[in-house]
């Protein structure tokens, strides 16, 4: 199946290097462009694309506004979005607007590919060593909040509890199969229950859970 993208960035110079590499990939096709966080919207609502690559900073409406709307308003579609290591604030807002994903500006470009197909098929590409601290204190942050509100895990399984607490620290579903010596089969079939049951939209929603739930410290 192809997986349908649209780039949303104001520069023509990174859009015209993601399409350079994104046109080579087979099972890729770009939908359409956008300079801004306006037109992501509008294309991701008239286009039902399976990714957005949202930069955050972009003129009008940002990255995050843009994420926050398509989420909203476009429902199926996940937001990959472009950041840099330094950009804490930002990607904080970004996690509570629902993106699915964050990738580091000055990543080899082939790598974008893999990572379009990770956030495609319903996982979440947590960089390592960044986005994991990121959630962690974001969940933390949510505690924090005057209304604190404790994620609550009830009617999840014992065994489903161990598959979200490796996700929250940052395991992919191979990593949590050998962990927990279990089949990535039956490893998969844990992480659509616990979507389900958590009424979450994929993975970097699950790592959040399992810290709002307390299964998973930032010291961990």
């Amino acid at each position: 199946m192809t997986i349908r993208v649209v780039l949303a960035d104001d520069q023509e110079l990174i859009r015209a290097g993601l399409r350079m590499v994104i046109n080579d990939a087979p099972d890729i096709d770009i939908v359409g462009e956008a300079g801004t966080g306006g037109e992501a919207v509008q294309l991701a609502k008239t286009t039902h694309p399976d990714v957005v690559v949202m930069d955050i900073r972009m003129p009008l409406m940002d990255g995050i506004q843009a994420t926050r709307q398509i989420n909203t308003e476009a429902t199926g579609v996940r937001v990959l979005i472009l950041t840099t290591f330094d950009d804490d604030e930002n990607v904080y807002a970004a996690l509570g607007a629902g993106a699915s994903g964050f990738l580091v500006k000055d990543v080899v470009l082939d790598d974008i590919l893999s990572a379009i197909r990770v956030i495609a098929a319903g996982d979440a590409l947590l960089a390592p060593g960044v986005t994991r601290r990121l959630i962690a204190e974001f969940a933390e942050g949510k505690r924090r909040a005057p209304t604190p509100r404790r994620k609550s895990l009830e009617g999840i399984t014992d065994r489903e509890r161990d598959v979200l607490t490796l996700i929250g620290r940052g395991m992919s579903n191979s990593e949590v199969a050998a962990q927990l010596y279990i089949s990535v089969a039956t490893t998969k079939s844990h992480v659509a229950r616990l979507l389900a049951k958590l009424d979450a939209r994929d993975r970097v929603q699950l790592a959040i859970a399992a810290y709002e739930s307390g299964l998973v410290s930032a010291s961990d």
